[in-house]
């Protein structure tokens, strides 16, 4: 449909860019100018009425209608007229008026009544970046069951959205949608979301398509892979054989083995060359020594800012922090990058781009320890493949608990208890410094009382420039760690036992997963407080009682709207009006399906 250039005008101010985008600016009242011989109090109706009398006071007018539909006298009250008004009543004059009636003690008026020309009809209106009337024209030229089939959109899906902008029976209202309208408006919503993910999405060449067999490298290790784990590296051997570049998303609950199926993807491409990207040194050196203890075939390299300048074309595993960006790089035929969400779109794309070949493209796999809502992996996958590992290799047996002041003496005595088994406690504060505002104590204030009382405390923080060396320190010889939630993710503890939260309340569910998913990585018995200084706290019971990272992330979704997936994942507000990311994922299902996605 090829719209003019006064439509596309239109189109602009509105921020949209297709018809079903236009239909999805629902009504924000509706109007009824159907004619009743039935007079209903407290409601705005139509009256065919003629003008008796009209009378001037200071600051109204008032006018004498007789109502021939109903065969009564009402009385008109125009509070504060404009000039315009006075000429619209006419004494002797029978016309049509619309307006609010209401009826005490036998006698009827309406406020502010206003001269109609067209009845017989429910008419909506809009609030928009446009005039209301123009915005009326926009939509009654334009929204068609022609243009929305034309679209794509299903008839029974145009069929009701149709009837939401142009009601013809019944009471109009958005308050009260019958479930088929709610459920029309979510499937439009969705339709045209999920479609244009779709046309972002680029295809590319692969610089190898070919794949070695992993499952002999499997038996060799000395535990089982879960179910997912195996799902995962299937999917990513499937993609791997393709000519196209893949774009893959693994996202894996803490501690679910995603460093397996990253060691495996590698094995699957050792013919070639793999490249890793980490966010932090940390990291690239657990990775780099997981690669050397799994998978010694692979010829693996570390590369970090201190790493000297050598020729990396000698090995087929490079791994490293995002120094990578800075260095000249070969060719490598696949792209890791592990916790994606800590480095920025651009950083990803800089490195795609420094071992890419003209057209050709690596595959491209991202790995992410946040689980999503289901939901949102099945919207994720209009334009990347998702695989999703929510069990993990074995049971984390934590306990958890939320917890206040009068509790703080039974906590001083679990912590020393644990530091006397040698295991380690994170106590993690939400300021550095003293904030007037909150009432928490902050780490400046905190670190006093536990390096007092306590040896080995370890403190760091997000702007701490040494907080890699702090916590690696920490790894090798320390009993308490103070600490922001820059410990969210990623670092190995072994023998950390006890994290506690102060003002857990203000942080999302997700985080707070995160933070409780470093406890008890080697089967420890772990433990999780949760402190608050609030009577009741709702969200945090609900937290305790549930430790699948996914119904995490749906009970987050639930307490707070879920994030925008095309401006990237901004976690605090929604782009979506009528879908509930927590409970419509039937909905997704079907639009997905009539994708073809």
């Amino acid at each position: 449909m090829t719209l003019t250039k006064d439509q596309e005008a239109k189109f602009q101010k509105l921020g949209i860019s297709s018809v079903s985008e236009l239909a999805l600016i629902t009504p924000s009242s509706y109007e009824d100018l159907r004619i009743s011989d039935k007079l209903t109090p407290h409601t705005f109706c139509v009256i065919d009425a003629t003008v008796e009398s009209v009378h001037r006071a200071p600051n109204s007018i008032q006018i004498t209608f007789f109502a021939h539909n109903f065969g009564h006298r009402l009385q008109g009250v125009l509070f504060r007229p404009k000039p315009y008004m006075m000429h619209q009543f006419q004494v002797g004059e029978r016309d049509y008026y619309y307006g609010n009636v209401e009826c005490k003690a036998g006698a009827c008026s309406m406020a502010m009544p206003r001269k109609v020309s067209t009845v017989g009809s429910i008419v909506a209106k809009y609030k928009s970046a446009l005039r209301t009337d123009v915005m009326v024209r926009l939509v009654e030229s334009l929204l068609s069951f022609e243009n929305l089939k034309a679209e794509g959109i299903k008839e029974e899906i145009a069929r009701e959205i149709l009837a939401i902008h142009f009601p013809t029976q019944g009471k109009a209202s958005l308050k009260d949608l019958s479930s088929q309208k709610s459920n029309a408006l979510k499937y439009l919503e969705l339709y045209t979301y999920m479609k244009q993910l779709a046309t972002k999405r680029r295809y590319y060449n692969a610089l190898t398509f070919q794949v070695v067999e992993c499952d002999s490298w499997i038996k060799t290790l000395p535990f089982e892979l879960t179910k997912e784990q195996r799902a995962a590296i299937e999917d990513i051997k499937h993609d791997l054989s393709l000519d196209v570049a893949a774009k893959r998303m693994v996202v894996g609950d803490v501690g679910s083995g995603k460093t397996m199926v990253i060691l495996c993807a590698a094995m699957m491409n050792r013919e070639h060359r793999s490249l890793l990207m980490a966010p932090t040194t940390i990291l690239a050196n657990q990775l780099f020594e997981e690669a050397q203890k799994h998978a010694p075939q692979l010829r693996s390299v570390l590369v970090t800012n201190k790493t000297k300048k050598i020729d990396l074309s000698e090995y087929n595993f490079i791994i490293g922090t995002h120094a990578l960006l800075y260095r000249e790089l070969p060719s490598a035929s696949l792209v890791m990058v592990d916790e994606q969400h800590r480095f920025g779109t651009q950083q990803r794309n800089m490195l795609e781009k420094l071992v890419s070949l003209g057209e050709k493209k690596p595959h491209f796999l991202q790995f992410s320890a946040t689980p999503i809502p289901r939901t949102q992996a099945m919207i994720e996958t209009a334009h990347i493949d998702v695989s999703l590992i929510t069990s993990t290799p074995f049971a984390k047996n934590i306990t958890s608990k939320v917890i206040g002041k009068k509790d703080f003496k039974d906590l001083l005595e679990h912590i020393r208890i644990e530091i006397a088994k040698e295991h380690q406690v994170l106590l993690v504060y939400p300021l550095v410094e003293q904030s007037e505002v909150l009432e928490y104590q902050s780490i400046d204030e905190a670190r006093g009382y536990w390096e007092k009382n306590f040896d080995a405390v370890y403190v760091t923080h997000g702007k701490d420039k040494e907080k890699e060396q702090v916590l690696f320190d920490f790894r090798q010889r320390g009993k308490i760690l103070v600490a922001t939630t820059v410990v969210e993710v990623g670092i190995s503890l072994p023998r950390l036992s006890t994290v506690v939260i102060v003002g857990a309340e203000r942080l999302g569910l997700s985080t707070l997963h995160q933070l409780r998913g470093r406890v008890s990585r080697t089967g420890l018995q772990g433990y999780c407080y949760l402190y608050t200084n609030k009577e009741k706290a709702e969200r945090l019971e609900r937290f305790v009682e549930t430790t699948s990272g996914f119904d995490i992330a749906n009970l987050d979704l639930k307490y707070r709207k879920s994030g925008d997936l095309l401006k990237g994942v901004n976690q605090s507000g929604s782009q979506f009006v009528w879908v509930d990311m927590a409970e419509d994922g039937d909905v997704v299902a079907e639009v997905k399906s009539d994708l073809g996605l």
